[in-house]
């Protein structure tokens, strides 16, 4: 397997390069990410379809990395209670090294072969779940292991990583590789790599939570009211829906706890004063 990732950077004395340099070398690469995530659109629909067929039965979407892989699955699954209004535990990011390696390394966490699945047995899957494994060099062991038994198990896995015939792309039953090249500092694989995997992630995220009916229109109707600056966006969507006052769909809006259900609660109110 080539390691595209670990692949010299096609710039060279960066230490002697202008900030403009450095700036416009990266942009210059940064763009490159959404061509190589376009290559992998039938790969991307084939995965979410699937993903969305045991979602829908009440399965779950967990991911699974170490590094700065891991902490973008927990990024997006811990986005998804406030912005859809789903259960915590519905999209479940795990890293290698546990909780503490979000904010510090733990030193050889990634090599274990075993603990991956271990962590996941702590949210005693079932086959309705789905694992997404992510690495971006495709030999993780940590998270390699991990997806050798959700095979095993019978759950559906999907493997991200940015290097094409990874051991990650081969054990997975889907294989998502948007190949983004060398990084603009070698073997910086948080740049390019990691850009491709939130890409992705918001991707699979956004597309599984619109499919399973969070998202009206446009709008997040299910979204948690945790703030005054939500709280505002959400009367605004009642306001607009109902054809009412933003003073009125605030108060309906809190009353009611959500978009969704404010609408519905009026409508039905409203509804029964007519017959």
């Amino acid at each position: 397997m080539e390691k595209i990732t670990e692949a010299s950077s096609v710039y060279n004395d960066l230490e002697h390069l202008s900030t403009k340099a450095l700036l416009e070398g990266m942009n210059a690469q940064d763009q490159l990410v959404p061509l190589a995530i376009a290559q992998i659109s039938k790969e991307l629909e084939a995965f979410i379809d699937a993903c969305f067929e045991r979602m829908k039965q009440g399965g779950r979407l967990i991911y699974i990395g170490a590094g700065t892989s891991g902490r973008l699955g927990i990024v997006d699954a811990s986005e998804c209670p406030p912005t859809f209004g789903v259960a915590h535990g519905r999209v479940i990011g795990l890293i290698a090294g546990g909780d503490s390696a979000i904010r510090k390394a733990v030193e050889f966490a990634e090599d274990d072969t075993e603990q991956g699945w271990k962590d996941i047995l702590a949210h005693h899957p079932t086959p309705l779940d789905t694992i997404v494994g992510i690495a971006a060099s495709g030999t993780t062991p940590y998270v390699l292991g991990a997806l050798q038994a959700a095979n095993e198990a019978g759950l559906l896995t999907a493997g991200l990583s940015c290097n094409p015939g990874s051991p990650l792309a081969a054990l997975a039953q889907h294989a998502l590789t948007p190949v983004v090249g060398p990084e603009f500092v070698t073997g910086s694989t948080r740049m390019k790599s990691g850009t491709a995997q939130k890409l992705v992630l918001n991707m699979i995220s956004t597309s599984l939570m619109i499919k399973l009916g969070h998202v009206k229109g446009n709008r997040m109707v299910d979204m948690q009211l945790s703030n005054e600056k939500l709280v505002d966006r959400g009367a605004k969507m009642v306001a607009a829906e109902l054809n009412i006052e933003h003073e009125t769909a605030q108060q309906w809006l809190l009353d009611h706890g959500s978009v969704r259900k404010a609408v519905e609660a009026y409508q039905k109110q409203h509804n029964n004063e007519h017959i």
